[in-house]
């Protein structure tokens, strides 16, 4: 007769399970801020939107929530390919918290879901490490996530991860791009790299085009290839809070464009109201070694590095003219972030044309 079947024969073991979710907690409790509150064993995380806690009170009038929900994308296969799990975390936190800061928003709360074939406590912990100090660099509380076992959707040693972002952001301070107008500057904050953009094209160009292993050391990048391709995601949080803290009353920001998939042609114009066009002008920023380095290698067109990758520039932002050169020496002395004039508003379409 044979045994009973249970859930371990099915692929999945709760033992090993509890040995996973044992480990989260210091992980998420890092993150907290005074605003989050404990629900001991509860089905959900708790945040206070408005909490008169002495210095950190806050007293919003009209707020408006913003959230965000993105992945990692390909950049997974490489953290496998290598065993290096600590920094694709960033990056999922990047992509959705830099996305809601693009409608003015202070980051409050994330969530992840993290999907593999088979409980692994080790791996997880790595990867919810590198969420835990995204949220941290973010400045916003990891509260809660779900880890799913699915043993007939991936293969062994894989995963895939989704990240949820919560902000908030009043009414008033909203942006929508609605007060960009012919004029404004368009400052563009530095990119760490790749981010996590553009990876089916950058492996197909590095791996299989060039032949290259992920240990290869490239002297033009000054490092080994899976260092460069796993470079986490910039996360722009406190780069744009010093600028709000310095300029505390005019509305000297007026739009925002999180530069991802569609890169510097297709991002900009979403911002953009009827009537008004983007003039960026090239060399007016550095462009990291790694795009040109792949560019070379894979002999692509130009059109397509600038629709596929981010090409130095991670985040957009239009300002008023007579401060944008006060905001990009603040970016770049007070928070550490390179930053450069790249271009400004012209009349025209909603689309980028280049100088």
């Amino acid at each position: 007769m044979s045994e009973p079947l249970n859930y371990r024969s099915a692929g999945v073991d709760l033992t090993t399970y509890d040995e996973t979710m044992a480990r989260l907690p210091p992980l998420m409790r890092r993150t907290f801020t005074p605003r989050v509150m404990e629900w001991k064993d509860g089905f959900a995380g708790l945040f206070r939107l408005d909490a008169r806690i002495g210095l950190l009170s806050r007293t919003y009038r009209d707020p408006v929530l913003v959230a965000s929900t993105d992945g990692v994308g390909t950049k997974l296969k490489l953290a496998v390919a290598t065993g290096r799990h600590d920094t694709v975390g960033i990056d999922l936190v990047a992509m959705s918290v830099n996305d809601c800061l693009c409608a003015g928003a202070e980051p409050l709360i994330f969530l992840d879901y993290v999907a593999m074939s088979k409980d692994d406590p080790e791996l997880t912990t790595q990867v919810v490490k590198g969420i835990s100090d995204g949220c941290i660099e973010a400045e916003c509380a990891l509260i809660g996530g779900e880890t799913a076992i699915l043993p007939e959707f991936y293969q062994p040693g894989e995963y895939d991860l989704a990240g949820f972002c919560l902000g908030v952001v009043e009414r008033r301070y909203l942006l929508k791009g609605e007060e960009i107008r012919v004029g404004d500057k368009v400052i563009g904050l530095a990119s760490s790299g790749l981010h996590s953009n553009g990876y089916s094209l950058a492996r197909k160009i590095v791996l299989d085009h060039a032949g290259l292993k992920l240990d290869d050391r490239v002297e033009e990048l000054g490092r080994t290839v899976a260092d460069e391709l796993l470079q986490p995601t910039r996360i722009y949080t406190r780069a744009l809070k010093e600028v709000y803290r310095h300029y505390r009353v005019k509305r000297i920001i007026h739009g925002i464009a999180h530069i991802t998939g569609g890169g510097l042609i297709d991002n900009p114009p979403r911002i953009l109201p009827e009537g008004c066009g983007m003039r960026l002008k090239r060399g007016s920023w550095t462009v990291p070694p790694i795009f040109p380095w792949l560019q070379r290698l894979g002999g692509v067109a130009d059109d397509e590095m600038f629709r596929v990758f981010n090409m130095g520039i991670g985040m957009v932002v239009v300002a008023a003219d007579y401060y944008a050169e006060s905001i990009v020496r603040h970016l770049e002395q007070k928070a550490g972030i390179p930053a450069w004039i790249i271009g400004e508003v012209v009349p025209g379409a909603r689309e980028v044309e280049w100088a």
